[in-house]
């Protein structure tokens, strides 16, 4: 990163042992980081990142952390809605403290999960649908800031027992869109509050 005019954007990400009825064990307790939370980490940098100009961010690294409270389905796909406002946060007091004189994101990022249950297709899947659901898909996608049209960033989906059609993907993604417009237009409100100025819950639903 140094003396290449870029920064980085990357998250750690991490399920409290009281997010779930049963208790998770610490991972740092156990000295080694399972496949599972390497690939999450992964999948929320990669997003945020497709968010951000790395030029204007300049030679430094923005670690993102994802700490979940309450696990119910869907973690990763809420790290990535909830890591884009504190990545837009930081950058934020960055510019106003004169760090770097623009803006780096350049779009909104969120990402939501859709699934088919009961083949019924289906919004972002609580624990009991994802466990259940015949497919079960992750998608990313970027809002730019200037309102061009929404991009994807990432779309995970598998088939668990019931093979997809072209015609159900496509059910599918425009489910998700749908839903990421909904999420976008938070993020829109909640970014234009400072963050000492947010109640928990403010947001309009």
């Amino acid at each position: 990163m140094r003396g290449s005019g870029k920064g980085w954007v990357t998250a750690e990400y991490s399920m409290l042992p009281g997010s779930s009825p049963e208790r998770v064990d610490r991972e740092a307790a156990r000295g080694k980081q399972s496949g599972r939370t390497v690939e999450i980490q992964r999948l929320i940098g990669r997003s945020l990142r497709a968010a951000c100009d790395m030029g204007v961010l300049g030679e430094r690294q923005i670690v993102v952390d994802c700490d979940v409270l309450q696990a119910d389905g869907g973690t990763r796909t809420a790290s990535i809605c909830g890591g884009y406002l504190a990545l837009h946060d930081a950058v934020t007091r960055l510019v106003q403290n004169g760090n770097i004189k623009a803006h780096p994101l350049h779009s909104r990022c969120a990402a939501i999960s859709v699934g088919m249950v009961k083949g019924v297709p289906a919004l972002d899947l609580p624990y009991i649908e994802d466990s259940t659901a015949e497919v079960d898909m992750n998608v990313v996608m970027l809002q730019p800031n200037d309102g061009g049209e929404t991009r994807f960033v990432e779309v995970q989906g598998t088939a668990e027992g019931m093979a997809f059609s072209r015609g159900e993907l496509d059910d599918l993604l425009s489910l998700a869109s749908g839903g990421l417009a909904e999420i976008f237009a938070l993020q829109a409100e909640m970014s234009s509050i400072a963050p000492d100025r947010r109640a928990i819950g403010s947001a309009k639903r």
